[in-house]
């Protein structure tokens, strides 16, 4: 047990090292949390039963309403698209500070969106012909394929939204509430088409993007904006929801009229300005607690595969329910109808499974995110010398300009001590770093040695 504790511990130091003393580390806490709030809500709210004979998908909002307010927690995509705008607007102000083309800038930030895209794509195109191969019916097939494939809207629109940053990061979030707010009044109120619900996607989303990149230009500073978005957001939505007709699930619900997500409606913008209301007031509880090494090194490792364990969680509980299928076809809080709280209760039994296979899906396809691997955190190693070792006391000759003579450097004799500019140099690193090997330093021979001399530390 100590064995893994130290290694997670040296792990933690490794990374609380690299990390820039200036960073800051509330923004990563608050994207972590976004996203694994997202894959926890998914996880419960989402159910694959065999009530009708193949797999097919159901929620337990749709059998027991009154568990709609769980939907205000985990529906977290509006603390995402949050941070997503004041990173974004932050770096770009950044790249054009030091010269960077706006097309090398899109270039990195969408290329990190998109690489972990093409695992999933290719695996479950593979999955799903040899699913229709062997039989499986179609229509469980377009349920599993449905699954995996509805994450992929919100990232098209996070795209877009960073794509347009030049364009849209000093836009008033009003003028994306208003036009949520017309189309609504169209739609609900005058008959209006249901494709004009579609406007909603990016405008909806527009909203906390541009907050966020307020954010980054210093508009939060003060608590009392963030606590006019909290108020005003919070009343807002129990307007919509109490009189206006709206529903109070946050999420999609299959069967329903109406859904506030889908696409997203004036009761989920108002909402999502509450939701970044109570996040902007939290980030500095949230920066204080980052200062823990064990604390931050859990969130630097969520950022890092942050895409990879967004597009792998429904994956992840899809396999577990189709192995379950091999033991029983009515295997409690998994095949089974969720229309009772004992579903409930058995659901959150099978979460630490489904969070197993998604550390598995993580450790196999976090590479299409990461690209190449990380260095270790720590002092590289002096490069080998294979050279001859000049004699204690004698002088060598030590290279210089051409044209110019050379200059001599005495070796130290054995049993001195190594001058203080002696020790290699370090390769910084970011903090998206590998966990820094253990390394156990020998104690200094006192007197003279045939091997090496005395002062010099040995790593094993």
């Amino acid at each position: 047990m100590r064995r893994p504790r130290a290694r997670w511990s040296a792990l933690a130091a490794g990374i609380e090292a690299a990390t820039p003393a200036g960073r800051d580390r509330a923004v990563d806490a608050l994207r972590a949390f976004a996203i694994l709030g997202v894959v926890l809500g998914h996880w419960l709210v989402t159910a694959l039963t065999t009530a009708e004979g193949g797999l097919s998908t159901t929620s337990p909002l749709a059998h027991m309403a009154w568990l709609a307010p769980v939907s205000w927690v985990f529906q977290t995509l509006a603390v995402f698209f949050l941070v997503g705008g004041r990173v974004a607007a932050g770096g770009y102000a950044t790249a054009r500070a030091r010269g960077d083309s706006y097309r090398d800038w899109a270039g990195r930030r969408l290329g990190r969106l998109f690489r972990p895209v093409v695992a999933v794509l290719l695996l479950w195109t593979v999955a799903a012909g040899g699913m229709l191969v062997g039989g499986v019916e179609l229509d469980t097939v377009r349920t599993l394929l449905k699954l995996v494939l509805s994450p992929l809207w919100f990232l098209l629109v996070f795209a877009a939204l960073t794509a347009a940053t030049p364009l849209v990061a000093r836009l008033h979030p009003l003028w994306p509430v208003a036009v949520v707010a017309g189309v609504d009044l169209w739609r609900f109120g005058s008959g209006g088409p249901e494709w004009a619900g579609w406007v909603n996607v990016a405008a909806g989303w527009l909203v906390p993007y541009t907050l966020g990149a307020a954010w980054s230009r210093g508009a939060f500073a003060r608590r009392g904006p963030c606590l006019l978005l909290l108020g005003a957001g919070a009343a807002a939505t129990a307007a919509l929801v109490l009189w206006g007709g709206y529903p109070a699930s946050m999420v999609g619900v299959p069967g329903a009229a109406m859904s506030n997500l889908n696409p997203p409606t004036l009761a989920a913008v108002t909402f999502g300005l509450a939701q970044c209301g109570l996040a902007l007031l939290v980030r500095e509880p949230l920066g204080r607690a980052m200062r823990r090494p064990g604390a931050w090194a859990k969130v630097a490792l969520v950022n890092l595969s942050a895409m990879t364990v967004f597009l792998w969680h429904q994956t992840a509980m899809m396999t577990v329910t189709a192995l379950g299928l091999l033991v029983s076809p009515d295997l409690p809080g998994l095949h089974t109808v969720p229309g009772a709280p004992e579903w409930i209760a058995a659901r959150l039994l099978w979460l630490p499974v489904f969070a197993i296979a998604l550390a598995l899906c993580w450790a196999t396809f976090r590479t299409y995110e990461q690209g190449r691997r990380p260095r270790p955190c720590g002092p590289a190693r002096p490069a080998r010398n294979d050279r001859p070792r000049p004699r204690p006391g004698r002088s060598r000759p030590e290279p210089t300009a051409p044209g110019l003579p050379h200059r001599t450097r005495s070796t130290p004799p054995v049993g001195s001590v190594a001058p203080a500019d002696s020790t290699p140099p370090t390769r910084s690193t970011p903090y998206a770093c590998s966990a820094p090997p253990v390394r156990t330093a020998v104690p200094a021979r006192v007197g003279p040695s045939p091997r090496a001399s005395a002062g010099a530390v040995t790593h094993a």
